[in-house]
């Protein structure tokens, strides 16, 4: 039996380490920083627990259920109802629109318009777009966890640009010594992230506070990585690399890589399952769609699309039973049942479709790209 000290006398516990544990976790968790600003870390083990099904935050709960598709060809963005399957509303943006973004605050989105760099502002409780910023280079776009910045992920320009939420106005560019960056995650704290360098086959590994590179490291034999994705419990970056056919396993505090899962052609987009038990994997070479189990760091399923498709970008349902992705080659959109892996929905868009945004959905905050919320 262990005997804790405290102000009024002796608490005794059971030696089982049942007890123990959790006991040994609270602990650890109230120390543990965190970037300072940050909203609290409900659950250590599961830093996605607040992105369940039915979290709905007030600011998003009154919202329309709509698919924001940005056509990348079509310079467009359609706009879906998720139950009808219909397209509701369709407006032209800037040039080579690449993702719709939801802003740290959940209450606005924005497509980012690479190459005539400006960002389009659209209202999720209309559907409608309202202006338009002039930011250069925006192929992807994210939020520190503390809501402080925009990260614009200036591809094309080699740089991760620090912006001001909102206004967007520039406060630090910083280059970047790889080609292609264009996706990014944040550690369980909120102290670093590691972002992908598609052309260079190269990762980046930035310190968020100090808005410094403090690593770099290549995948083995060059790659191409695409999309990455933190586990639950914050101890796996996952990274999908569209010419090795799999996801690479990054252990972010060391900076290494420490395994490898193939997993189909042209693996691309990464989606955390509600419950947080899936990893879903888009595998746009080949039409399909992996699943993960998380716990085990098996592969346990693969869904195909029928007579083929290019699944790229998007997300999960806020209930979580629809997995939603874009049709990159293929101008459609695909709804998955993710009970089943049934195709239940292929809807037409425009030329080009890539990081769809499935809105409203789940969380505190939104760390941006397709809408990763914490």
């Amino acid at each position: 039996m262990k005997l804790f000290l405290l102000a009024g006398g002796l608490l005794a516990l059971s030696a089982c380490s049942t007890v123990d544990k959790p006991v040994t976790d609270r602990i650890q968790a109230a120390n543990r920083p965190t970037l300072p600003g940050m909203p609290p870390v409900i659950d250590w083990r599961n830093i996605y627990s607040e992105a369940a099904a039915g979290k709905l935050s007030p600011a998003v709960k009154d919202f329309p259920s709509y698919l924001y598709v940005p056509n990348s060809k079509s310079n467009t963005v359609d706009v879906i109802d998720q139950k009808t399957f219909q397209i509701v509303n369709h407006f032209t943006v800037g040039t080579e629109p690449q993702h719709v973004v939801p802003s740290w605050d959940l209450k606005t989105l924005y497509s980012t318009n690479d190459l005539n760099s400006t960002l389009t502002e659209i209202d999720p409780a209309t559907g409608k777009k309202v202006r338009t910023f002039k930011v250069e280079d925006p192929y992807n776009m994210y939020y520190t966890p503390d809501g402080k910045f925009a990260i614009v992920v200036a591809e094309r320009k080699k740089s991760l640009d620090f912006r001001e939420p909102g206004t967007f106005n520039l406060v630090e560019s910083v280059p970047v010594s790889c080609r292609g960056v264009d996706h990014l995650d944040f550690s369980a704290d909120g102290r670093y992230f590691i972002a992908t360098c598609e052309f260079s086959g190269e990762l980046i590994k930035v310190d968020v506070a100090s808005r410094t590179l403090v690593g770099k490291i290549a995948l083995p034999g060059g790659g191409m990585p695409q999309d990455i994705k933190l586990s639950p419990d914050g101890k796996v970056f996952y990274v999908a690399d569209m010419e090795s056919n799999g996801i690479h396993m990054v252990d972010g505090d060391a900076f290494q890589i420490t395994g490898f899962l193939a997993t189909g052609k042209g693996a691309h987009g990464l989606y955390i399952s509600r419950d947080s038990k899936i990893l879903y994997i888009s595998n746009r070479g080949e039409g399909t769609v992996s699943l993960l189990d998380l716990a085990a760091r098996k592969l346990i399923a693969k869904w195909e699309i029928p007579g083929g498709g290019s699944p790229d970008m998007g997300n999960l349902s806020a209930d979580g039973k629809v997995l939603w992705l874009s049709g990159r080659y293929h101008k459609e959109v695909y709804g998955f049942d993710t009970g089943s892996g049934k195709l239940i929905a292929r809807i037409k868009v425009g030329k080009g479709p890539h990081g769809l945004c499935v809105y409203p959905i789940p969380g505190r905050y939104s760390t941006g790209h397709t809408g990763i919320t914490r």
